[in-house]
């Protein structure tokens, strides 16, 4: 059994199960069976979804469906053994601990790792300090209890891999983490875990709905199964790692998962072409009515807007690239397109305060920096600042989340003489261009045909 190894994945959720076990189960498939997952949660929310994996033999169905409307049916048998839940996570310290487990990896959202927007562990979270007093209702509360065992029984060195939409995750998860043991006063696992673990940044992508009944009744229709716990996702799919295994990894080159020595130019490509574009989206469909992406995304002039924004701004700010990126601009679009993944405008639009400075700011700096006006980028920060007006006048159709949002501070601008000043001065928002008189022209200019478009919708956006 020497030669059989187990990735052990923590966050037994929808993405895990479309996304990184399918790979895995690719790789079997063509006949390389020394990788195999053990799949477990640190809570009891998916005990329901564990329990009926377990009575399946972790077996379950895929549902691929592309732009076009064609399904695919794939059974899913990557997963070999179910970690079942109980209070003290047993199941997963036991398989953690284990030699034959050569990577632990994780999905657990970007909330999941505590930090706070310097990227700082934050010690004030309620679940932080219960871990930090011996709790394990975090990752590192559940990785302590694991490799503290690992340690004891010889485990070896293994690879800490986050498959989340983090920017830099492997960094970010890797210094959270150290900083939670120096924290407890683990030092001696803290040493261990700098030495004998390495934490690779990833790049995953998969559009992956929360699955609806309709799901098994497909599955059942096409495929005679009767599958208590399917999944559904977008037909198209990618991985990029570093490759910076600390102790082997399964041959994911051969499945088609992208091995590199930095995940720069794909996490920058990633989240400026698709996620910022994704909310552009979201924010216009918004404003003239519509509830979903697709149907945003289909609109001619809003299709316009997110196909000059990476054309004029975006590519010549990521230029040279290892990408094809019109050929991901394109991907892009056609993905959020696709009228069988029913992804909302609300659910996309959430957290713009975040997203302008992360997404989008930095490629209107890079604009003016080589002498460009960034008219094709300046329409997303116009469409967010009418959407938060909305937010303000109570007039959006659906309920605005934003985890950093500070509403009277927000209701404040919007009282304000000149809304679009204050708000355009804003250093957490535009960083030095909030100081730019050219970037406030610049923004009047926008926010004003905007406003046009939006009556008319119809029409195409002048700046475009």
């Amino acid at each position: 059994m020497s030669n059989k190894s187990v990735w052990m994945h923590i966050g037994a959720g929808s993405f895990h199960r479309a996304h990184q076990a399918w790979y895995l189960h690719t790789l079997r498939e063509q006949g390389d069976e020394s990788w195999s997952i053990a799949l477990g949660n640190i809570r009891d929310d998916a005990n329901a979804l564990l329990g009926a994996l377990a009575a399946q033999q972790g077996e379950y169905v895929l549902e691929t469906v592309t732009p076009e409307g064609e399904r695919q049916y794939e059974t899913i048998k990557s997963i070999r053994s179910v970690l079942a839940w109980d209070n003290e996570i047993s199941a997963l310290v036991a398989q953690g601990a284990d030699a034959q487990t050569r990577v632990i990896a994780f999905t657990v959202t970007e909330s999941g790792y505590y930090l706070t927007p310097e990227h700082e562990l934050d010690v004030q979270q309620s679940d932080i300090k219960a871990d930090l007093d011996g709790g394990i209702r975090t990752l590192y509360g559940a990785l302590t209890r694991i490799l503290k065992q690992r340690i004891a029984r010889n485990g070896g060195p293994v690879t800490l891999l986050s498959c989340d939409n983090l920017r830099h995750n492997g960094e970010r998860f890797r210094h959270g983490f150290l900083s939670f043991l120096q924290a407890k006063g683990e030092h001696a696992l803290h040493d261990w875990v700098r030495d004998n673990t390495t934490s690779p940044n990833t790049m995953v992508d998969r559009i992956t709905p929360r699955p609806t009944p309709d799901v098994a009744e497909r599955v059942l229709a096409a495929t005679g199964i009767n599958d208590a716990v399917p999944v559904m996702g977008e037909s198209f799919i990618q991985w990029v790692i570093e490759d910076n295994f600390i102790n082997g990894r399964p041959a994911l080159e051969k499945v088609g998962v992208e091995l590199v020595e930095s995940v720069l130019p794909w996490e920058e490509a990633k989240i400026r072409i698709l996620n910022a574009t994704h909310s552009c989206i979201a924010w216009a469909g918004t404003l003239i009515g519509l509830n979903y992406i697709d149907e945003s995304t289909r609109q001619p002039a809003i299709r316009q807007m997110a196909w000059e924004y990476v054309s004029r701004d975006v590519i010549p700010s990521l230029t040279p690239s290892p990408l094809d990126l019109a050929g991901y601009r394109d991907v892009v679009l056609s993905r959020f397109s696709n009228p069988w993944i029913k992804d909302t405008n609300q659910r996309v639009a959430a957290d713009g305060l975040s997203k302008i400075p992360g997404m989008v700011t930095p490629t209107l700096i890079q604009c003016y920096q080589r002498g460009d006006t960034p008219a094709a980028t300046a329409v997303l920060p116009g469409l967010f600042f009418l959407f938060l007006r909305r937010w303000a006048q109570g007039t959006l159709p659906y309920t605005y989340q934003d985890g950093v949002m500070q509403p009277q501070a927000v209701l404040a601008v919007f009282a304000a003489d000149d809304p679009l000043a204050v708000w355009a001065a804003d250093e957490a928002l535009f960083a030095e261009l909030s100081r730019s008189p050219d970037f406030l022209a610049l923004l009047r200019r926008t926010v004003a045909e905007l406003e046009q478009w939006v009556q008319q919708p119809t029409t195409q956006l002048a700046t475009a």
